[in-house]
Order: structure tokens, then C-alpha cells, then sequence
């Protein structure tokens, strides 16, 4: 009985480690990354004409529709040297017009001319008067002189578009001058809300200067970039769950386009990395939400109902394949297991456990295969608040 006591005083205790059981449910791979809500239709009205812009009363985030006037322009006076320098290009083009027939008529009496040569080499060449040679060289002759005309005409019709273009600026400006004074009114072209307003204060604009940027308020799409080595996997229509975007309830959308091109940004680690944009658009959008905000966003990849799964804590690695401590009447027995899919807190296992069976969390070091294990009791929660 001594001897008993003393082999039991001296028995290692059992290492306390965490577990966990085997379940089965469901399980989903997914890419999480950070995103970027975006407005889908997005319009920015520019100035049509050069002129003095009144100032713009409208603010960021009011609605306007298709009557509403952005902005009213009084277009400047006409300046007369540009006018002048408008003559002058036509009177150039029409010269250089003129000179163009001048050589295609040259180069009509030269073809013809070509045309008699050959023909009476022909007719000598039959009773053996001229060389071959000098019948070769009449054709040859013909032949560049026909190559000549056409590019005479082709000039020449190149010279009478410059005439048209140079006509039609002058018609520009002359329609310019006759909207002198009178007030142009900006009007979006469709219903939306206001994102930017670019050019707030009374200012003498250029044509095409931006003035503002619409957008339709019912239609947000999802931008999130993702390495280029997970873009491969994600496939139009995978369903996108949109979290921590100030909300309560986890938003749905579904992707519509991964961007055929990649481009390269540099981490936080300052490391390049190769990102393409993912596009999503929200299957219910949100009212609270508004271009440019942020969110977390999980497309998922691949997901089952019903799958055996195992903690990602309880995996480690033997040699090429994955193994997991089981709990066995105390002890602790290394089972090699096949693992097909996983996510950050679960993996699918394929054989090696059953349901139901138990596990170690966070397997120690010192813990070996047949080593005695206790479940850890779990930490008590504060329930009372501080």
C-alpha cells in the first residue's frame, strides 16, 4: 500500500489543454478584404461655352431633376481676332485647294502624254524599230505617271476637307457671336442628387470646365480590391456579405464583374502587390449609405450545409499532411486527417474523425501522442457589468 501511494504521489499530472468537439453544419470559404461603396450612374456637368458662371446655390446632397437649372452662363463677347485668324485660314486653304487642282490638271496632260508615248512604242516594237527595253521603259513610265494623278487627286481632295473644316470654324464663331448676351441655362440631364459641387463661386469658365457630379441615390455598387491570385476564384454572381458597415445587420450583394486588369498597390508592409477590383452590387440597398464609404465585405467562394468540421486552432502539420490531438479516455492520440476546405476558424475534414469527438485546442509543444490531458476548465464571464 506504501509503495502504491508513493507511485501515485509521483505520477505526472494529466497537462491541462483546451478542447473542442467535433461537429457537423455549415461551412463557408470566403476572401474577406476591405471595400468601397460607389455611386453606379455618376454624371459631371460641364460648361458647353466659354463665359461668366454665376455662382451656384445648390449644395452637396440635394436632389435635382431634369428642369432644375445647376447653372446659368453668359457667354463672353466675341473677340474679333479670332474671327480674322478664322478668314485667313479659310483664304490659306482655299489657296492651297486652288494649287491642288492646278497639279492634278499638270498631272492629267503628263498621263496622257505617257499614254501616246506607249502606245507608239507599241506599235514600233511590232515591226522590230525599238528595243524591248525601250517598250519597258514607256510602260514603266505610263505606269508612274497614273500613280501620279491619283495622288494629285487625293491632295486635292484633302485640300477642299481643309477648306470645309476651316468654313465651319468660321460658322462656329459666328454662332458664338450671335449667343452673345444671351443666358445659358445647365440642366442635368436625368434625376439624381448632388455628390460634388466643383465650381461653387461667379467665375469666367472655359469650355468643358467641370461644374459638378450627379448621381442616382438608388444605385450603389461595391468596389473592393483583392489580390490577383484570389481573383481567379471568384466568379460573377458569388454571393458578397457586406459587415462593419455601421449598421446591425449584415448587408447581401452579389458580384458582377471581376475587372479584366490588375494593377499594383503597396501595402502597409510596403510590399507591391497585385490587386484587381471586384465589383458588387447590393441586392437590397441600404438608405444610409452614400459614395465613398467604407466596408468590410466577404465574398464567399465556396459553401456547403452540411460538412464534418474541425477548429482551425486544433490543426498542425506532420511532414505534408495535416494532424489533430484527440482526446481518448484521457490521453491525447495523434490521427493524421484530411482537410479539403477551411476558413479562418473552421475546416472541413474528410476522414480521420467522426462527429462527435474531442480535441485539443492550441496543441503545446510538450504534449505527445499517448501524453495524459485534462479539459481546462473555461474562464468564468463577468456578468455582473463593471
Amino acid at each position: 500500500l506504501l509503495a502504491s501511494l508513493i507511485a501515485l504521489s509521483l505520477r505526472p499530472k494529466p497537462m491541462q489543454v483546451e478542447t473542442a468537439r467535433v461537429t457537423r453544419g455549415p461551412l463557408q470559404v470566403s476572401i474577406d478584404e476591405d471595400g468601397e461603396t460607389r455611386a453606379h450612374d455618376r454624371y459631371t456637368l460641364a460648361s458647353p461655352v466659354a463665359g461668366q458662371l454665376s455662382r451656384i446655390e445648390l449644395h452637396e446632397g440635394d436632389s435635382v431633376g431634369p428642369s432644375t437649372v445647376i447653372a446659368t452662363i453668359t457667354p463672353l463677347p466675341l473677340d474679333p481676332r479670332e474671327k480674322a485668324e478664322a478668314r485667313a485660314r479659310i483664304q490659306s486653304a482655299e489657296a492651297l485647294s486652288r494649287e491642288a487642282e492646278q497639279q492634278v490638271a499638270r498631272r492629267v496632260t503628263d498621263h496622257e502624254q505617257t499614254q501616246r508615248d506607249l502606245n507608239r512604242a507599241k506599235e514600233l516594237a511590232k515591226d522590230r524599230i525599238i528595243a524591248r527595253q525601250a517598250l519597258e521603259q514607256a510602260q514603266s513610265a505610263e505606269s508612274a505617271a497614273a500613280k501620279d494623278l491619283e495622288a494629285a487627286r487625293f491632295r486635292a481632295q484633302s485640300a477642299a476637307a481643309e477648306v470645309k473644316r476651316a468654313q465651319a470654324s468660321l460658322i462656329s464663331l459666328e454662332a458664338k457671336g450671335k449667343e452673345t448676351g444671351k443666358t445659358i441655362f445647365v440642366r442635368p440631364p436625368a434625376p439624381g442628387r448632388i455628390l460634388r459641387v466643383l465650381e461653387k463661386s461667379d467665375r469666367v469658365v472655359t469650355a468643358g470646365t467641370p461644374l459638378l457630379v450627379l448621381s442616382n441615390p438608388n444605385r450603389l455598387e461595391i468596389v473592393v480590391d483583392v489580390l490577383s491570385t484570389d481573383a481567379v476564384k471568384i466568379r460573377p454572381g458569388a454571393p458578397v456579405l457586406i459587415e462593419n458597415w455601421g449598421g446591425p445587420a449584415t448587408l447581401h450583394a452579389r458580384v458582377r464583374l471581376v475587372e479584366p486588369y490588375g494593377f499594383t498597390k503597396v501595402s502597409a508592409l510596403g510590399i507591391e502587390e497585385q490587386r484587381v477590383n471586384v465589383i458588387a452590387d447590393f441586392t437590397e440597398p441600404p438608405d444610409r449609405l452614400g459614395d465613398g464609404y467604407r466596408v468590410d465585405a466577404r465574398i464567399v467562394t465556396w459553401e456547403n450545409p452540411d460538412v464534418l468540421k474541425v477548429p482551425v486552432s486544433a490543426l498542425f502539420r506532420v511532414g505534408d499532411s495535416w494532424a489533430v490531438f484527440a482526446v481518448d479516455r484521457g490521453r491525447a492520440a495523434r490521427r493524421l486527417v484530411g482537410i479539403v476546405h477551411r476558413n479562418s476558424f473552421e475546416a472541413e475534414v474528410t476522414k480521420g474523425l467522426d462527429s462527435g469527438a474531442e480535441v485539443v485546442l492550441h496543441p503545446p509543444n510538450e504534449l505527445t501522442d499517448g501524453g495524459r490531458v485534462a479539459a481546462r476548465e473555461p474562464a468564468p464571464q463577468n456578468t455582473t457589468g463593471p
